[in-house]
């Protein structure tokens, strides 16, 4: 029987976040022949949305005036209006800001299980079978969805690597107009709010050394300003760093910080939190430095180093300047 898997698609300043073509990606994964993607777009999106969007077998466009302000309670209600139940499987949903709202919300009004956190998914048989983070990230269990109809939350940079090809060469694209009472307007979008930055601009450095809670202590700090003088880069660090107040939130990293994208990202003593990951998954190269081999950030990293930081820091400092005076 054909049923659909759902991708509603996340939309921030006018661009398709890179979380919203992981769960597309993830929706082509654990697609049978039988059955269709099918992305959800909240108004109008500019041309090049479209190439974003490649990997579904459908895209429709909701309009109205009012639906593609990031209002979640209205989104998720639109939604459920939207979608047939008996005909959709799954809904996947990214672990972003908005995605934390809107896939909560569709799984409670339709009283359908959510399952969060969920890093991996598998067919087996006729069940659909995720695997999910608890505990902080410290713990892994596979999930059976089974064959009723479910909300799944995925974390970044899960599936950003897995390759996937589109069933067709471009997605049918449908409109669909929302009528004044089928948008839920008792919660309104007032405006953008953008912190003002007196400090480095992270999201311009092409070399980030990211400190988390291993880094220990706040006059800790200066190994870390050290390597990256070396390295050419700028010190900045997880959520936890930031609230102990030993970097400012301009040098925060993650969902309620900044999105980066450097060229080098170094991860020493950070754990790997979902909401971390958020932010820094896009780098070009990732290495971690971490006692646990269970953190959860060797899931994204390209190279991991079990160890103590203090310990890899002197060394790797020490023969970045040899090689300096080498040259």
């Amino acid at each position: 029987m054909s049923r659909r898997i759902a991708v509603p698609v996340e939309v921030y300043r006018g661009q398709i976040t890179d979380l919203t073509r992981e769960c597309l990606i993830a929706a082509r994964l654990v697609a049978r022949d039988e059955d269709e993607v099918v992305a959800y777009v909240f108004g109008e999106i500019r041309d090049h949305g479209n190439s974003a969007l490649q990997l579904a077998d459908r895209v429709v466009t909701l309009e109205n005036g009012q639906v593609s302000q990031p209002v979640a309670l209205a989104q998720a209600k639109l939604l459920c209006s939207k979608l047939d139940r008996k005909d959709t499987e799954l809904v996947f949903v990214g672990s972003s800001s908005w995605g934390l709202d809107v896939g909560p919300l569709l799984a409670a009004f339709w009283g359908v299980p959510l399952v969060a956190n969920c890093q991996g998914l598998e067919r087996r048989q006729a069940s659909l079978w995720a695997t999910c983070r608890i505990c902080a990230g410290k713990l892994l269990v596979d999930v059976e969805v089974g064959a009723q109809t479910a909300v799944v939350l995925l974390l970044p940079g899960s599936f950003l690597r897995k390759e996937v090809t589109p069933r067709a060469a471009q997605p049918v694209m449908e409109k669909e107009s929302v009528s004044s009472q089928e948008w839920d307007a008792r919660v309104r979008f007032q405006r953008w709010i953008e912190p003002q930055r007196e400090d480095v601009d992270i999201t311009q450095a092409e070399i980030l050394v990211a400190v988390g809670r291993g880094i220990e202590r706040q006059e800790n700090l200066e190994v870390a300003e050290e390597l990256a003088e070396v390295l050419g880069g700028v010190v900045c660090g997880s959520r936890p760093v930031v609230d102990q107040g030993w970097l400012p939130p301009t040098r925060q990293v993650g969902k309620s910080g900044m999105i980066v994208k450097p060229k080098l990202y170094l991860a020493m003593g950070i754990s790997g939190a979902p909401e971390h990951v958020e932010g820094m998954k896009d780098a070009e190269l990732i290495v971690a430095i971490n006692r646990d081999e269970r953190a959860p950030i060797f899931h994204v990293a390209h190279y991991g180093i079990v160890a103590d930081l203090f310990d890899v820091i002197p060394a790797l400092k020490e023969a970045l300047v040899a090689r300096r005076q080498e040259a």
